[in-house]
């Protein structure tokens, strides 16, 4: 079983690590361009660092960079090596300092450096900047192996699970944190502490454990068992993936966002792992450039000029542009506007609802987005996400929207409607901002919940 973590990456250039055992990383990545790979010796961007920059400057070259230092020790043409509408899939490796890069099912790299002074890797980092977002599906191929330590080996997280395999005498260890590190709000499963006989959920590192069950013989240092965990809106809860019984469960009063996770063995116990990382709902596969939304509605009463920027048939505002998808679908580029409580990534939408164009949220894994409206979270198959545009949010409050907001739609009034977010219950949800009612709303639980604190998305 291959260890495959399925990764998303803004249009930023921050790299998300995971541990990687053997000498090579097998991938497929769906971008436009500049899909990025570190090779590090630990979880961050600290030197010795070596960058493949795959379908960098407008996918026209690709290169190896060491230390972010120039030139570049590498390069090379590779025009069109990547599509932002399709997956594509390379590999990477590194043996006795020969670093290399090839295209699935080639065996011969299609660039290549030999490192005078090589280091060893333990971790591969991901990342896509440049106007490019990406979608990953990462395999190294072989098991992850965790000494007799206590230090966590962090990777990062795309859903609410994580389902994995452990061989091991006990004292099998996972940490979900908000960062690639030890740090407070952290969730702690121990399964098969204490000589095998006992499992706890833990808080922030904290005593009396939260939960305490009996798990007498649950590890096996001959045998993989199989695991599940999961987490939505502060419910934690530990499976035996085989049967499916609820080992333990949790719901945390003050739920945070989890971004990654950790894994380690101590006591006594050395472990391999077989880790299966995956985000729920099917994949959707676009074509390679989707088309601009067709004019809906006309532009708010009060903008002068006809079509105001940001609206269905005017130019584009701050760059964005307004595309039509359907049934889950995130377009290249969209714009990352939160995330729900179990760490989904939720993506800046507007859809047309009672005769009103409502900003609100996308949930690429219910297969639809949400908008909030007379009270409740109303569904929607079909919607326009918010691509190549700004990410730049500004806190305010009530009806002080600040001169130029990114214009999201109108109410059923013609009030023009701005896109806002809001922290709640763990999650960083988009939805409107309705200047009249001096709140931005949003769609949560099934209700449309309105707050007079909010950040709006200015260009």
């Amino acid at each position: 079983m291959a260890n495959i973590i399925d990764v998303a990456t803004e249009d930023k250039l921050q790299y998300q690590f995971y541990p990687v055992s053997s000498g090579h990383v097998q991938f497929k990545v769906r971008a436009a361009n500049d899909a990025h790979i570190a090779l590090t010796t630990g979880p961050q961007e600290s030197e010795p660092i070596i960058e493949i920059f795959i379908g960098g400057w407008g996918n026209t070259k690709s290169v190896i960079r060491k230390n972010r230092a120039k030139p570049e020790v590498a390069e090379t043409e590779t025009n069109s090596i990547l599509n932002g509408g399709e997956y594509r899939g390379f590999w990477v490796r590194w043996d006795g300092g020969i670093i290399s890069a090839g295209r699935e099912g080639e065996s011969i790299p299609f660039i290549s450096w030999s490192d005078p002074q090589p280091f060893p890797v333990g971790f591969v980092g991901v990342c896509t900047g440049w106007g490019a977002s990406g979608s990953w599906k990462i395999e190294d191929g072989v098991e992850f192996n965790t000494p007799d330590k206590l230090e966590y080996v962090f990777g990062p997280v795309a859903s609410g699970s994580l389902e994995f395999e452990y061989r091991g005498p006990h004292n099998c260890h996972v940490s979900l944190t908000s960062a690639p590190a030890e740090v407070d709000p952290m969730y702690e499963i121990i399964l098969g502490g204490w000589d095998n006989t006992q499992s706890v959920i833990r808080h922030c590192r904290q005593k009396p454990d939260k939960v305490t069950v009996p798990t007498p013989g649950l590890m096996n240092p001959n045998e993989f068992k199989k695991f599940l965990v999961e987490w939505r809106c502060g419910r934690l809860t530990v499976r035996d993936r085989v049967s499916g019984d609820v080992l333990m469960e949790w719901v945390d009063p003050a739920p945070f966002p989890v971004t990654h996770f950790g894994i380690r063995t101590a006591w006594g116990a050395r472990g391999a792992w077989r880790i299966k990382h995956f985000a729920t709902g099917g994949e959707q596969i676009l074509p390679p450039s989707a088309p601009a939304a067709a004019a809906l509605f006309a532009p708010p009463p009060g903008y002068p000029g006809g079509p105001t920027p940001g609206y269905p048939g005017g130019p584009a505002f701050g760059g964005g542009q307004w595309v039509d998808a359907s049934g889950g679908q995130v377009p290249p580029g969209a714009v990352l506007g939160g995330q729900d409580c179990s760490g989904e990534p939720l993506y800046v939408i507007r859809a047309q609802h009672e005769g009103a164009m409502l900003p609100g949220k996308l949930v690429a894994s219910h297969g639809c987005a949400y908008v909030p409206w007379g009270g409740q979270e109303q569904g929607k198959p079909e919607y326009q996400v918010l691509v190549g545009g700004p990410n730049n949010w500004v806190s305010t409050s009530g009806s002080n929207v600040p001169p130029g907001a990114f214009p999201g739609g109108e109410s059923e009034d013609g009030e023009p409607l701005f896109i806002g977010r809001v922290r709640h219950e763990g999650s960083v949800t988009t939805g409107k901002v309705q200047q009249s009612h001096g709140v931005c709303y949003i769609s949560f639980g099934g209700q449309e919940l309105g707050f007079p604190d909010y950040e709006v998305l200015m260009p």
